[in-house]
């Protein structure tokens, strides 16, 4: 249910997801928006539900990129949706690994970044989706109460895609919820269509642009 005061988002994974998934990309030049990208965000800003992109980065504690290089990469992915007037409110990144960096509470599936992003933006998780193509992205509607929503892609495990349908059959008549869309707009527009079942009050319009 949604918190009063509070409004839903949908949390979008970056690579593999918004971006072709290039494997911790350091050259900002080489960033390519997957094919739907700019129209689901795009349907989700003419709905008025901001858009936060969430993503893990751990090359950046593998020391496989920097955190210039990641900025350029983010920066660059914004700009692009940005020309085809598709607008994000945030971007957050967890830039640790467990093995160099020890344990942390951002690293997805685990709900950091999208509580900095709830409390920096005033978002509700429990009304919100949350849309990627890992089962890591998807998962955090079990802890929420949220909408998960797994887009599988060409590096989807197999794995993945079954954690989420058995995750989908079992929590069918649930708070939470688990759905597997066939593309990004498609999750988008299931995303949005629950939102409004949950909350009948369109968003305020989202404020400009920030980064993390």
């Amino acid at each position: 249910m949604k918190q009063e005061g509070l409004r839903p988002a949908l949390f979008i994974d970056r690579d593999g997801t918004l971006i072709a998934d290039a494997h911790y990309l350091s050259d900002a030049r080489k960033v390519q928006l997957l094919a739907t990208a700019v129209d689901a965000v795009r349907v989700a800003n003419a709905a008025q539900i901001p858009v936060v992109i969430v993503t893990n980065q751990s090359g950046i504690a593998r020391g496989l990129i920097t955190d210039a290089q990641y900025a350029a990469v983010r920066d660059r992915t914004v700009s692009l949706l940005a020309a085809g007037g598709a607008l994000v409110l945030a971007t957050y990144h967890c830039p640790h690994w467990p093995d160099v960096t020890g344990p942390c509470d951002c690293r997805k599936p685990l709900l950091g970044m999208y509580r900095d992003a709830a409390r920096d933006h005033g978002l509700d998780l429990a009304a919100s989706a949350f849309i990627g193509d890992r089962w890591r992205d998807a998962q955090p509607a079990l802890a929420t109460g949220g909408l998960g929503i797994l887009v599988p892609g060409a590096e989807t495990p197999p794995a993945d895609v079954a954690s989420a349908r058995n995750a989908s059959a079992q929590n069918a008549s649930r708070p939470s919820h688990i759905r597997v869309a066939t593309h990004l707009l498609d999750a988008v527009h299931q995303a949005l269509t629950w939102i409004g079942q949950q909350s009948p009050r369109a968003a305020a319009p989202h404020p400009a642009d920030s980064t993390h």
